[in-house]
């Protein structure tokens, strides 16, 4: 920790961001650009993100360097490949009908907070972020992932350096605690804040405008119409991928009950392993502490390492848990996000059910979030998107590999998922360097657009409502 006051040593950090970022205030548009293209090519070079995983995995103990390598490599260019050609200095638009132009300002300074689940491409799309945008931005990293936030600042500042820009544009939080968070959330102009509840409740109180996300309990839905196969293999990368770092990977299936047993024989030819009643009590015991808290030594760890604290023997393949569940809620713990290898299982008869499950596991675990559909019946995926309170819904996708945004949608790519007013989020978005501009309005006169009253309520004008 510095030997100063954590008021004193976040103030000194915001007002060398702040200096930073007034020199960059007025750059052009081609400017910005260039600098953006310029950080994330250095983010995505081969050795550099092989280290970074490599160096994230050892300090955190968690995930899988592989699969962290290629988010990095995946998340940096699709952030890049969002912004291109998009207009985020001076006038972005012009509206002569209407008198209107709308001129893009950056914010300031931002204070990114970040998970250790992410930690190795989330300080690198946030600096993209801010950049593009004209901002500067302060990195506070989880205590488990400060080296690695330290080593991508510091490729991103020496690129900043090279081409002649002040390096205090990106900064990392050195010195880290929450009390050091807390204070770097209010001294800065916006907070961009990626985690639990915990987090988000924290940035919206304090004081300071706030982009903040909530927790993931995906849940997805397969009904008879899937191809089941397909489905499965899906399921198992999203499901296995940096062994289920990512809030999107599937917590929960609702398999329709016509074909529930092929759907476990599918997932099991993929590296499922379908506990027994006697396993599932001893996973819940390993997975979950006597307060109801989840154990921090199954995060994001392989199967067989949960396997050998719970006590279970584990066939040789296996590279997740399925659990069969009915409940929902405080009596289930199953029901709730677990950041493991581990999804339950659910059945259902009527499509209605299967919604009712989604918002029901979702309302108790991860509200707003996200929920997916393995199905080729458009009423179904219709109806689902009408009636469920998640923000986004993934047709036939691995949610750990598309909820975020991925070649094959277009979702924005992002790494900061807004939950909505569900999840007590002031955005359902994917939230990207659109949300870290402010916009002049100037507003020219032009002549009258006021209707007549005839024009405004029609035949109501002939009624009595109030009678």
């Amino acid at each position: 920790m510095s030997d100063k006051p954590v008021k004193e040593y976040i103030a000194e950090l915001v007002a060398r961001a702040r200096n930073a970022q007034r020199q960059i205030e007025f750059a052009s548009q081609t400017q910005v650009d260039d600098l953006v293209l310029r950080l994330a090519w250095a983010g995505v070079q081969p050795d550099f993100a092989q280290s970074l995983s490599e160096k994230l995995v050892a300090e955190s103990g968690m995930g899988y360097v592989p699969h962290k390598v290629a988010k990095i490599k995946t998340k940096v260019k699709g952030a890049l490949r969002d912004m291109i050609g998009k207009k985020s200095v001076g006038v972005v638009e012009d509206d002569t009908t209407r008198g209107l132009l709308k001129i893009a300002k950056p914010m300031g300074v931002v204070a990114a907070v970040m998970p250790v689940t992410n930690g190795e491409a989330t300080p690198i799309a946030k600096a993209l972020f801010a950049i593009k945008t004209r901002n500067a931005i302060i990195m506070a990293p989880h205590p488990k992932a400060v080296e690695t936030n330290r080593m991508a600042c510091a490729r991103l500042r020496a690129v900043l350096k090279k081409q002649g820009y002040p390096e205090d544009l990106i900064i990392p939080v050195e010195h880290v605690s929450v009390e050091a968070s807390k204070e770097l959330m209010a001294q800065c102009d916006l907070v961009l804040a990626t985690g639990g509840a915990v987090m988000v409740k924290a940035a919206y109180s304090s004081g300071t405008p706030s982009q903040g996300v909530g927790a993931g309990n995906a849940v997805s839905i397969i009904d008879a119409t899937a191809d089941l196969k397909d489905a499965a293999d899906k399921i198992m990368r999203s499901k296995t991928f940096d062994y289920a770092t990512s809030c999107s990977t599937e917590n929960a299936l609702a398999i329709e009950a016509s074909v529930y047993d092929s759907m476990v024989s599918e997932l099991e030819a993929v590296g499922g392993y379908l506990v027994s009643p006697d396993e599932k009590a001893k996973l819940q015991a390993a997975m979950w502490n006597e307060k109801g808290a989840l154990s921090r030594e199954i995060v994001a760890q392989p199967a067989a390492t949960i396997a050998r604290i719970a006590g279970i023997s584990l066939p040789d393949g296996k590279s997740f848990f399925m659990v069969p569940e009915t409940g929902v809620g405080p009596g289930f713990p199953f029901s709730q996000e677990k950041l493991s290898v581990t999804t339950t299982l659910y059945t259902w008869n009527d499509f209605s059910d299967a919604i009712d499950l989604v918002n029901r596991i979702t309302a108790h675990s991860g509200p707003g979030h996200s929920c997916g559909i393995h199905s080729t019946d458009n009423g179904h995926i219709r109806t689902l998107g009408e009636s469920v309170r998640v923000s986004r819904v993934m047709v036939r996708q691995p949610q750990c590999l598309a909820n975020s945004g991925a070649w094959t949608n277009g979702m924005p790519m992002s790494l900061t998922l807004g939950c909505g007013s569900w999840g007590g989020n002031a955005t359902s978005s994917n939230i990207n360097w659109e949300h870290l501009l402010n916009y002049t309005w100037v507003s020219y006169p032009i002549p009258s657009t006021e209707p007549t009253d005839e024009e405004l309520f029609g035949e109501v004008m002939k009624e009595t409502p109030w009678e």
